[in-house]
């Protein structure tokens, strides 16, 4: 295609209209740049307005609209590297209080704290109690409240793994090193250790209960929602 006045060593500016004539169709073309004065002439962006239909595109480059012979002696424009932008925004719904402060669609919220150590000697152990609130539809109780010792954890980690798929996250350590007698401390009673294991349970059973495959264990909702752990129990799956 030629365009009037672009002619290799003739400084000009770009800011005309023009027709053109393909396969029948007429269309404007809308240019707007200036060309240099010295070197091969281009155009560095143009846009075609349509005759028919008003639509309305961005062309980048003078290669993107060219003519080409078509079967039956028509000719077709094609334009190559076509950028068509959408700003149209989005009409957001306003939020309002209930939105904002509600409790959100799909939640499981488990909590271990109130921690307390009970027995003598070999029989003395620490035990946590262990909070959950959910809305889950998988869960029979929408709250429960159990208590939990270290031991109770180990036999639901051995559980899942036997049991299920999916794959079991690290309980905190035993600590045994602080279980060696004539220490000069407290040991696993100290209560910097118990709040560091505490909050490494707290870890452990929220990546459990939050995983989908975990939450159809029999096993799980027995531990988490049971108040006493029936250790011959039958395996199974929970069903909705």
């Amino acid at each position: 295609m030629q365009v009037p006045g672009l002619h290799r060593g003739v400084p000009h500016t770009l800011d005309t209209h023009f027709a053109y004539a393909g396969g029948g169709r007429a269309g404007a073309v809308a240019c707007s740049g200036v060309a240099a004065a010295e070197g091969p002439r281009t155009l560095d962006t143009f846009r075609v307005m349509q005759a028919t239909g008003g639509q309305r595109c961005v062309v980048r480059g003078w290669g993107g609209l060219r003519q080409r012979a078509g079967r039956g002696g028509g000719g077709t424009t094609t334009m190559s590297e076509a950028a068509v932008a959408d700003t149209r925004r989005l009409n957001a719904k306003p939020q309002d209080l209930t939105d904002a402060y509600g409790p959100p669609s799909n939640f499981l919220e488990i909590d271990i704290f109130n921690p307390q150590t009970v027995g003598m000697g070999r029989a003395r152990y620490t035990s946590y109690e262990l909070r959950m609130r959910t809305n889950l539809p998988i869960f029979k109780l929408k709250e429960s409240c159990v208590r939990r010792r270290y031991s109770d954890f180990e036999w639901l980690k051995n559980e899942l793994e036997r049991d299920s798929k999916i794959v079991v996250p690290p309980l905190p350590g035993k600590a045994l090193k602080r279980q060696l007698p004539f220490r000069g401390d407290e040991g696993i009673f100290e209560e910097s250790f118990i709040e560091e294991r505490r909050q490494g349970l707290e870890q452990f059973i929220n990546k459990i209960a939050g995983h989908p495959l975990a939450q159809n264990e029999r096993c799980l909702h027995m531990f988490l929602q049971e108040e006493t752990i029936d250790r011959n129990y039958v395996p199974g799956k929970v069903r909705q």
